[in-house]
């Protein structure tokens, strides 16, 4: 696996961690819903695991990549806070310019009102999953398998509760079974294209690797703090989140020691 290209890695990568959110969305098949606590404890997993490959598989290895290119530690921060909220800046302006539904707040963006809601809910996880596939493109392009991998397996952890979320809540909403563990299914398959994309940004200069780094950061950092953790709090059911954040934090951390 070690032979194939970079560009190869992160389209498998990112294939792989996508195709988590339909593992995570089978038990919907069955009849098996969790509870409120229970899908509180799962997204707040799934913040915490985003929240640790962001510093320790993306932002770190992008300072130490700014410094081994010759730059001081000044300037290589400096590179790095930039990208990040460059990639916050990024994600922020998608959510403004695209119509997209949130299960709890509702529709916003231009147009939203007009658009059948199924494309509304494709569109708000595509603005989750296209920044996820981009982390996985940036670490396999930049380190190869040691910075890829953990991220790719981190992402692909987090996408298991996300899908079984956007499965309940589109049964909530009304939707069989069956067509709800599809739409869910298929927005794991955005994630490839933002990992062909973030490999193929590094690839065209290493120059660009300390920024796409951290712009892929940042990018998770935005989804982490405005959709993903207050979807935990608003259902009275905090504790639950919390507890799930921070064992999805110390369990990609543990990842990203071991494997990277």
């Amino acid at each position: 696996m070690s032979e194939l290209s970079p560009l190869m890695l992160a389209f498998i990568g990112s294939l792989a961690a996508g195709l988590m959110t339909a593992v995570g969305a089978i038990p919907v098949l069955f009849g098996s819903t969790p509870s409120p606590a229970a899908r509180n404890l799962l997204l707040g997993f799934a913040a915490g695991v985003m929240l640790a490959a962001s510093f320790f598989s993306l932002i770190i290895p992008a300072l130490d990549v700014a410094q081994d290119r010759g730059h001081t530690i000044a300037i290589a921060a400096a590179i790095v806070c930039v990208g990040i909220l460059l990639g916050m800046g990024a994600v922020a302006l998608f959510n403004d310019w695209l119509p997209h539904e949130h299960f709890e707040r509702g529709r916003e963006g231009p147009g939203a009102i007009a658009l059948r809601r199924v494309w509304l809910f494709i569109i708000a996880i595509a603005i989750h999953n296209i920044p996820e596939g981009l982390a996985v493109g940036v670490g396999f392009g930049a380190g190869g398998i040691h910075i890829g991998l953990p991220l790719a397996i981190g992402i692909g952890l987090q996408n298991a509760p996300e899908g079984l979320a956007v499965a309940v809540a589109l049964m909530g909403e009304g939707y069989s079974r069956w067509r709800a563990f599809g739409i869910a299914a298929l927005t794991g398959l955005l994630e490839p294209v933002g990992g062909l994309l973030g490999a193929g940004v590094v690839g065209l200069s290493q120059i660009l690797l300390p920024w796409a780094l951290a712009f892929a950061a940042g990018a998770m950092l935005y989804v982490i703090s405005h959709e993903v953790i207050p979807e935990t709090h608003r259902s009275g059911y905090q504790r639950q989140g919390t507890l799930g954040l921070a064992v999805g934090l110390v369990i990609m951390l543990y990842l990203d020691v071991v494997l990277g």
